[in-house]
């Protein structure tokens, strides 16, 4: 496998960018597509979130009435896997709030 390394040309990555040289962007009548908001994001990263805890509470309700096709190995992955991500959900939210706070405490 032979690998060749290309040099970069940053104008054609800036206009691909959708970026003038300067790094504003091009002048459009209407964007193509929306931006994400950070509520939206949020929303759908805390869905996430309940949505691997109902997971692993089902999983742990299988294991309980022996269900052969749940392993407790499966179960425990699950457990697992929804433990960080309510942990990390729960450090962002601190975040969050101890920046509001932050914020709210500046002198203007």
């Amino acid at each position: 496998m032979k690998l060749e390394l290309k040099p970069f040309d940053f104008a054609q990555a800036v206009a691909r960018a959708g970026l003038r040289p300067d790094g504003h962007p091009v002048g459009s009548a209407t964007p193509a597509a929306a931006p994400a908001s950070f509520g939206a994001a949020m929303n759908q990263a805390l869905r996430a979130v309940s949505d691997s805890q109902l997971e692993a509470g089902a999983l742990q309700h299988e294991l309980q009435l022996d269900n052969p096709t749940v392993s407790l190995e499966q179960t425990m992955i699950a457990m697992n896997k929804s433990q960080i991500g309510f942990t990390a959900a729960l450090t962002v939210r601190n975040r969050l709030v101890q920046a509001y706070s932050d914020i709210m405490n500046m002198q203007v």
